[in-house]
Order: C-alpha cells, then structure tokens, then sequence
C-alpha cells in the first residue's frame, strides 16, 4: 500500500470538517430564531429554555460520550456521535412547539456531545506535544468557519425553499463526513498508510514520558487538581461563547436593525474573525513550548493575556455604529477562541492519552451546566429590558458581565496548577 507523508494533516483536515459541520448544525436555530419566534410566538424566555435543553442534554452526553470514546475508540465513538446528531439536526424540520424543538435540542445535545472529547483525543493520538495546540486551534476553527457557513447557506435555504428544509439539508452533511471518516481513519500504530518517519514524529513524546498502558479511573480523575483546572475553564468561559452563539444575530437586529434574512456580512466578519483567533492562540502558545517554556506555563501565560483583551467588551454600551460593534465583538469572540484552544490544549498536556476524552468529558459537562444556568439569566435580563423598552442596556449589561469572567477563570485555574505536573504515572 502506498504510504501517505503527512499523513496526521488528512485526519486534522477531517476534524476541522466535522466541526463545521457540528456548529452549522447547532447554529442554525438561532439564525431563524427572529422568525421562528414570530410564526411560534415565542417569548425571550422560551427561546432561553430551548437552549437550555441542549445544554443540558450537551452536559450529561459529555459525560457519557467522554468515557464511551475512551473504551470504544475515536473510529467508533466518534461515528456513533455523528449518526446521532445529524439525525437529531434533521428532525427539526418536524418540530412545531417549544416542546418539540426542545426534544430536537435534547438529541442534537447528546450527539455533539462526542464531537470535541473525541477531536481531542484524535489530535493526542496523532500529534507530538510541540503540534498540539497548532493542531487544535486549526480544527477548533471550524466552530467559527461552521458558523459563517451557516450565515450564507440559512437565508438562501429559507428563501427559497422554507425553514424546514434548512434543517433537513445541513443536517445531511453528517453523514457525508461519516463515509470519509471510515474510510481514512485509523489509530497511527495501525494505519497502513502512515510513513515509518511520521509514525515516529507522533510518538516522539513516548520517549520523555513513561508508557501508561491503563486509562484513569473515571471517578479518579476528580481527585486531581488539573482536572478541576480543566472544568474551571470550560464552567465559566463555554456559556459565553454559546451566548454569543445563539443571542449575536438576535442583537445586531434589535439594536442595529440587520436584517436577518439576507447574509449579514456583519455576522460574517465576527464569526470570521474567531477563525483568526482559534489558529494564532494555538500557534502562539505552540512557539512558547518550541522555545523551551515548560508547556503549561505557556499555556496559562497566554490565558492570562487573553483575559485581560476580554476586558475590552466593557466599552460595547459606548458603541452605536454598527461597525465599530463588529469591530469590538470580532475582537472578543477572536480571542475567546484563541482562549478555548488553549483550554482543549491543557487537558491533552496534563493527561495521558487514554484518559484525555474523559477529562474533556468532564470538562464539557462543566460548561454545559454553565450554558445552562447563563440562558436562564439572559432570557430573563433581556425580557426584563425588552418591558422597559431598552433590550440593548441588557445586552450591555451581559457584556460587562461576561468582561470580567476570564480574568476569573485564569486566576482559579492559575492557582489550581501552579505545583502541579502532567499525569503520567498511575
């Protein structure tokens, strides 16, 4: 059989698509969301209760998911994922309450659930410590690339062809990935198609760190510091993001009156520019570690920069031009990215590979929880202001609020790892 140089890029291409594919799906509903309200009558509350049954179902899938990829293989588990969300994504289309969108909201959680635990593995299984932030900010940018593909693909869809089959057709996608994952995934030792070279690259870090042939117990792991490091970062910082995920396109139409149902080149520009930030906040810290820093001082010395930019979505209740609020909120969502690809990255330098999807497991259910408790907060601020005729001072009111939270975040998880070591040993 033909050997393949670079062969580990054709798997990070493959993860980079599914995760595309993973937030075109999960993004869809809150591009709709000005219409959907309209045809369903729903309230900000009831909008904030649909999210919250993803999440909730996200969380608890992270828990499931995290531990069944570690026993049952990224191949596996990660198809297993995919079935379940494209279909979960596709029946959408036949929801027609808050109640049914929610059950759709249920699936669609637990099936993408697995998508960033068995992402992450992937990339410690096929990646050199040097390699893995570079490699994870890459596929992490397909959260950002999904959502901009999701901004032109919606409002043609919806145009032309009704709501319904926005849902049906994205969700397809899923399962065109799931032909070339088969067929081109393999763990390194047992892909014929690898070079001896690249095969040795990958496990090049094997020989600083002893072989550990059993993974954590998963009851275990909450013994240990750097896990609970891990779950600081994704409690406090992932809700964020899904508020800016799901709450954005609904802000620029109230306070700058974008019309949704046209591409917003806005939109485009703010999700295109967490693109941007995903891959430089890996690579940044990947040249720290090429330069001797010990890894997870550059990891946490490139957080805590990232936290105090954050600090800069304070001014957004100043801004009333529409441009200068892209601006401002490219900044922060790029840099949030940059954040979350050093946070994925922690989890795979402070744990052996067997244990790493259960870590992110853990983790995820972590933000989860927080993507559900933010929503009920938002729904009711902007309800609350939506009455007193100013939505936008709550959204201001948010976006100080979210300001604030990373510089949070750094500072527990800084104390959380400063005399602590990566697990090698059981």
């Amino acid at each position: 059989m033909k050997k393949i140089k670079n062969y580990r890029w054709i798997i990070l291409a493959l993860l980079f698509i599914a995760t595309c594919i993973n937030y075109l799906d999960r993004q869809i509903i809150g591009l709709l969301k000005p219409y959907l309200e309209k045809e369903f009558s729903w309230t900000e509350t009831d909008f904030s209760h649909i999210v919250m049954a993803f999440t909730a179902a996200y969380a608890l899938g992270l828990l499931i998911m995290g531990g069944m990829i570690d026993k049952l293989g990224t191949k596996i588990g990660y198809s297993l994922s995919v079935v379940v969300w494209s279909t979960a994504a596709m029946f959408h289309a036949i929801a027609r309450s808050v109640f049914g969108f929610s059950i759709a909201r249920v699936f669609l959680g637990l099936g993408e659930a697995g998508h960033f635990p068995a992402a992450v593995k992937t990339v410690a299984e096929w990646f050199p410590k040097k390699e893995r932030a570079l490699a994870t900010g890459i596929f992490n940018a397909g959260t950002s690339v999904g959502v901009v593909i999701a901004l032109l693909l919606t409002p043609y869809i919806f145009a032309h062809y009704g709501w319904q089959n926005v849902f049906w057709i994205t969700g397809s996608l899923g399962f065109v990935w799931l032909i070339a994952w088969l067929y081109f995934y393999e763990v390194p030792s047992k892909q014929n198609k690898l070079t001896t070279a690249e095969l040795a690259y990958i496990e090049s870090d094997a020989t600083a760190n002893p072989t550990i042939k059993q993974n954590i117990p998963w009851r275990r792991l909450f013994y240990y510091k750097q896990t609970w490091a891990y779950v600081t970062g994704k409690f406090l910082i992932d809700p964020i993001y899904w508020f800016f995920l799901f709450w954005l396109p609904s802000y620029f139409s109230s306070t700058f009156n974008l019309d949704l149902k046209k591409p917003s080149l806005e939109l485009m520009i703010i999700y295109g520019a967490t693109t941007i930030g995903s891959i430089l906040g890996g690579y940044f810290s990947s040249v720290l570690v090429k330069r001797g820093w010990p890894v997870i001082k550059a990891r946490k010395t490139v957080l805590f920069l990232f936290a105090i930019i954050e600090l800069s979505i304070l001014s957004a209740q100043y801004i009333s031009n529409v441009w200068m609020a892209v601006i401002l909120i490219s900044t922060v969502v790029a840099v949030h990215q940059a954040w979350a690809t050093n946070i994925f990255t922690l989890a795979s330098d402070m744990f052996p590979k067997q244990s790493v999807s259960s870590v992110v497991g853990i983790g995820g259910m972590a933000g989860a929880i927080g993507g559900i408790l933010f929503p009920i907060f938002i729904g009711h601020v902007l309800d609350s202001y939506k009455l007193a005729g100013n939505i936008t001072a709550g959204y201001n009111l948010i976006f100080t609020i979210c300001g604030f939270t990373y510089l949070t975040a750094w500072v527990i998880i800084h104390f959380l790892t400063s005399n602590t070591k990566p697990i090698e040993n059981i």
